[in-house]
């Protein structure tokens, strides 16, 4: 059973596309955070707090295997190409990762202060100020990361990883999230 990871249809054997695939979702549920942050200071509804579970619950079990994928597999494979095109792309990796940690710091705001509105049904005007903050931040960091990653960075490694790098990079992913490639472009349950 193919695993789709966002609205497009790439699959394993196309790892910076299901890469990109995954930005896709990012965007989505950052709009989840941004629609519950407009009304964060009013009682959840049924529909605000189950936006807010998802997008909490992506962030915090799918997005870290995004990172990984990133900067186990992909960012590494990057800095060992001698290549002037790639080693121009090289110099801004460092700040993509400075970008995760960021990223990761926010998002651990957010879900403490998530949950605790779940939790409770309210938060402070304090809370509410961090949390659309965090939010608009956490908005402000995608849009510069995904635009970079999108048009230089992953269309960079399609073009100068071999093969062989590329199903490391597709192997490696599917152990993240816990699915058997069976060949390229077909997967499997398990393992």
């Amino acid at each position: 059973m193919p695993v789709q990871i966002g609205a497009e249809s790439h699959n394993f054997s196309d790892p910076t596309g299901l890469l990109s695939d995954c930005h896709r979702r990012i965007e989505m549920f950052l709009g989840s955070l941004q629609a519950v942050a407009q009304v964060i200071d009013r009682p959840a509804t049924a529909e605000v707090a189950q936006a807010l579970e998802s997008a909490l619950r992506y962030f915090s079990q799918a997005a870290p295997k995004h990172t990984a994928d990133e900067e186990e597999s992909l960012f590494p494979r990057l800095r060992r190409i001698a290549n002037a095109e790639v080693t121009s792309v090289v110099s801004k990796l460092h700040e993509l990762e400075k970008e995760h940690r960021r990223a990761d710091a926010l998002h651990a705001q957010v879900e403490r202060l998530g949950m605790k509105y779940l939790a409770e049904g309210s938060l402070s005007r304090q809370e509410v100020d961090k949390f659309r903050v965090s939010v608009a931040d956490l908005r402000s960091i995608y849009e510069r990361h995904i635009t970079l990653e999108d048009s230089v960075v992953f269309p960079l490694a399609s073009r100068h990883l071999t093969e062989q790098e590329k199903s490391a990079i597709a192997d490696e992913m599917a152990g993240r999230r816990k699915v058997e490639l069976v060949d390229l472009g077909h997967v499997s349950e398990g393992r």
